[in-house]
Formats: C-alpha cells, structure tokens, sequence
C-alpha cells in the first residue's frame, strides 16, 4: 500500500523521495487555478505519454526524467496499479520560480495586455496588430511563480535581474530553441504550436528542464487549417476548457461550475489526437 503524496498541485501528486521524486499525473483538469470536480478520464496517462516523448526526443537538453518505467521505481511504488502510466520517477531539483513563457502567436493573456496598453510583457508594439498575429521570431514573456494566487507576468528585466544575467540567458535560449524546433515539426502535421511554457530547476548551478513540456495543458496547440487572422483557431489543448467557461458567469473563484459530459469528452477526444499528430512527428526524427 503506497502512502499518501508529500503534496498534492491542481493535477499532479508528488512523493518526495530524498535525491529524486515520484510525480504522478492525475486525471484531475484545472482552469484560472481552481480544480473542477470532474475528471478527464485517462487525461494523466495522456500528458505523461506526451511529456516523456518530448524529453526523450530533446535529450540532448538536460532534463529531470530518470524513468517512467514501474519496474524501476523504488518499493512500495513498484507496479502500484493506480500508478501505471501516469507516473514518473525525476531528479530532484532547486526550482527556479519562473514560467519561461514563449510565444509564437498573439493571443491569451499577452492580446489581453496587448489591448489594455499596447505592451506585450511590458515591452511596446505598434498599434493595429490583430489577434492571433504571428511574430516575425517568437518571443519570450516570463511569468513569476506564485505560490498563492494566479502566476505573474513580468518583463524580460524583472526576471534577468531576480535570477541573474548568465541563468536568464540560458533558460531563454533554451526555450527559445525548443519551441523553433517544436513548431516546425507540428507544422508538417496541420498544428501550429501557439505557445508553450518550460519550466527549470538546478542541480547545482546548472538548469535542467523538469516538471512537464509540450503538453496540451502546457502549451496552445492549434489546429493550422482553423488559422487566420483576428479570430482563435480551433484547439487541441485545454483553452477548449477555457473558452467554455468564458462562456459563463462563473467569476473564476471557487467553487467552480460543473463541466457537462460533453466537454470533457471532446477535451479527451482532443488530447488524444493531439498524442496521435506528435507521435507521428518524433516518429520522423
């Protein structure tokens, strides 16, 4: 019998195990940071499927995975059936406490700044661009990590300044690179990755990528023949979830509303398609 998780987040339940983790991917489904009753089933085994492909297929970057493999995990976790498929064994590591938010596209909360001041992450645009306008290059917009409340977005400055210039400049680059890389081979499958955050721990001084990446919770994924300007493309990721709630006059604080039986199918259906569409693009490398 497996003892109860050290922490539980919005989806994801933690065992601290010394040098190493266990985090384990849970069918919970959360939106403005508050958890919905309802569950998306199989959605943990779906994101863990879909993160551990992408850190296999950058492993050239250093990344927190040890294995997802439950014939390696330690007693009393090994083979734990309600743990299959949904968990992974990572490296502990320091966590540096910002998003590395990049975008591709103009939409979310950067096209909500955007229309308030004419700024994206503090930094001035010119007037007259539309929503979902895709940058010349991609750009970087971080976010603070807030242990209570919603995440922070923040200037390139603000973040530079707090974690220092030589670990900012890694962690954007990186990022920057992973989404260029990620991008162009959606593309080749009809989806454009609209945007996607990262997140970084040290070991050390040095930054490894942990937590989730290029996940359907964690990134926009659009669908390209859905795309143009002005208007949102179709989705293959949890702004479907989003777009619903807008939808009612529930005030973003809990309790939440009630998620009909039919959106959380089509969330399910959409997970599972997206899973297909990137199996197919790291099955080309």
């Amino acid at each position: 019998m497996i003892p109860n998780p050290h922490y539980k987040g919005k989806v994801r339940d933690v065992y601290d195990l010394g040098d190493k983790l266990l985090l384990v991917a849970t069918d919970r489904i959360s939106a403005f940071d508050v958890v919905f009753s309802e569950p998306v089933e199989d959605k943990g085994k779906i994101l863990t499927r879909i993160s551990t492909n992408w850190f296999r297929y950058f492993s050239n970057i250093p990344n927190h995975l040890v294995t997802d493999d439950p014939n390696l995990f330690p007693k009393p976790f090994q083979n734990e059936p309600s743990l299959l498929g949904r968990s992974v064994l990572v490296k502990k590591a320091k966590r540096i406490d910002f998003e590395c938010v990049v975008r591709g596209y103009l939409t979310g909360s950067a096209w909500k700044e955007y229309l308030q001041s004419g700024t994206i992450a503090e930094t001035p645009y010119p007037k007259g661009i539309q929503e979902s306008y895709q940058f010349p290059s991609p750009i970087f917009t971080p976010a603070r990590k807030n242990d209570s409340g919603h995440d922070e977005n923040v200037s390139e400055e603000t973040m530079e300044r707090e974690v220092g210039s030589v670990l900012f400049q890694k962690v954007k680059q990186i990022s920057l690179r992973l989404y260029e890389e990620a991008h162009d081979l959606m593309a080749k499958q009809g989806i454009l990755l609209c945007d996607t955050k990262f997140e970084f721990g040290l070991i050390g001084d040095e930054p490894i990528l942990i937590d989730e990446i290029l996940t359907p919770d964690s990134s926009r994924y659009w669908d390209k023949s859905t795309y143009s300007l002005g208007k949102t493309p179709a989705s293959f990721d949890k702004q479907i979830l989003r777009n619903w709630l807008e939808t009612t006059p529930w005030d973003k604080n809990p309790p939440p509303p009630q998620l009909p039986e039919s959106l959380i199918q089509e969330l399910r259906k959409k997970y599972l398609e997206l899973e297909e569409k990137i199996n197919l693009c790291l099955s080309q490398k």
